[in-house]
């Protein structure tokens, strides 16, 4: 019998990220990567210093938690799986999560790190699996569209793009209720629906009155809306509300949990959406349809 931590060894020189694969990330991405042995992990980071940030009004250096990174360990066969983390601004965060969902990246979270920064940071979580080229070139795509963005526009957007809203509402809620297919509220002139789910936490129901919903609300008018909202997914269906969400030119602006210990477990995503308010109600169903699809 072959002694176990001969067994042992051998796995973990078959795991091992081999030197083909470190330099195959390194081309694609432009980084030189670190290696850690005892995890192994090969690592790239690209600091953002491209933008100057500052916390109640002094100045952020990238060592302090502004840099991206993308970490690769090995997956299955000669596949690796990527774990990162991109430092992105507000008008970086949309076209950049449709660039790494588009090279087969998963977004799984997204959020704040920092109070009082200026202009504001926000931290896209992403992962996936597959070559290492693929995965490489993946990243590598999602940092050249920061790039390409901050070359056209130095300093980060003040607004969402599309139409201007008016500061006075006129939504059709009729419309809104046949292509939801619910019954919303209507409050001086803006809609708002809300579709309740269902799952347990310390062995109690909980339900839509306890947070754990969809909502949408609509503001401006028929023609020039803006919507924002919540949607409440299953592990099984971020991907899917994400993509449907993001294909149909919907804001993504926070992926996050609001509870812990409720089962099934929940994630839920905020959004914002520009545009006439039919084509927006649209939008949101196809996601909600694509929800109920997923098992």
């Amino acid at each position: 019998m072959r002694p176990l931590f001969l067994t042992l060894t051998a796995l973990v020189a078959a795991a091992a990220i081999p030197e083909s694969q470190r330099a195959q990330i390194d081309g694609a991405t432009g980084a030189k990567g670190s290696y850690t042995e005892s995890e192994d992990v090969y690592r790239v980071t690209f600091p953002r210093a491209d933008v100057p940030v500052s916390i109640e009004g002094r100045a952020m250096h990238p060592f302090m938690g502004l840099t991206s990174w993308a970490a690769f360990t090995p997956h299955a066969g000669h596949e690796l799986m990527v774990m990162g983390d991109l430092v992105l601004f507000e008008d970086e965060v949309n076209p950049v999560m449709s660039v790494a969902l588009d090279n087969g990246l998963e977004v799984t979270a997204l959020h704040n790190h920092f109070f009082f920064d200026n202009p504001r940071v926000f931290f896209m979580h992403i992962g996936g699996s597959g070559t290492a080229p693929k995965l490489a070139a993946a990243v590598a795509k999602a940092i050249a569209k920061t790039k390409e963005i901050r070359a056209a526009l130095p300093s980060p957007a003040s607004k969402f793009p599309g139409v201007a809203t008016a500061a006075t509402n006129a939504i059709t809620a009729a419309a809104i209720d046949e292509i939801l297919g619910v019954k919303g509220q209507s409050n001086a002139g803006m809609y708002k629906a809300q579709i309740g789910r269902a799952a347990k936490m310390h062995g109690s129901a909980i339900g839509n009155q306890m947070g754990l919903n969809t909502w949408a609300a609509f503001a401006g008018t028929d023609n020039a809306a803006f919507v924002d909202g919540d949607f409440a997914m299953r592990a099984a269906e971020v991907q899917t509300v994400i993509r449907l969400l993001r294909a149909s030119g919907i804001n993504i602006v926070a992926i996050h949990n609001h509870m812990t210990q409720e089962e099934p477990h929940y994630t839920f995503l905020h959004y914002w959406g520009k545009g006439k308010a039919a084509e927006l109600a649209r939008s949101l169903r196809k996601a909600l349809d694509a929800q109920t699809a997923v098992k």
